[in-house]
């Protein structure tokens, strides 16, 4: 019970947000720019990457050849493919973390009636 009063005063204490203002402000523009920015190239590298083994393994006999003794080139870019996931999900978790910094920093903006456009 002490902890849904806490909420509820909690929800009465926090003014009401305008989120048109919020869309057309500077710092929300910032942030969209700095997210486009960032994904459409890590996107466009991913699907390049990923689709590159089924192309050149149907249209190619380039990663046939053995690179390491008996291990053709498929296999290493297969296995690539699983790192390249890997390292890609953790850069955008980390990068991720400053969007949520910048979009914390927007509301606290907004709440104090800041408009920054």
């Amino acid at each position: 019970m002490g902890a849904e009063k806490e909420y509820k005063q909690e929800q009465r204490a926090t003014k009401e947000v305008d989120y048109v203002q919020v869309i057309e402000s500077k710092s929300f523009k910032k942030l969209m720019h700095d997210r486009r920015k960032f994904i459409i190239p890590l996107t466009i590298f991913f699907l390049v990457f990923y689709f590159l083994l089924p192309i050149l393994t149907s249209y190619t006999t380039f990663l046939n050849t053995p690179a390491i003794g008996d291990i053709s080139w498929v296999w290493l870019f297969a296995l690539a493919q699983f790192v390249m996931t890997w390292v890609l999900c953790t850069v955008y978790v980390k990068k991720a973390a400053s969007f949520d910094k910048q979009a914390d920093q927007i509301m606290k903006e907004m709440e104090q009636g800041g408009d920054s456009r």
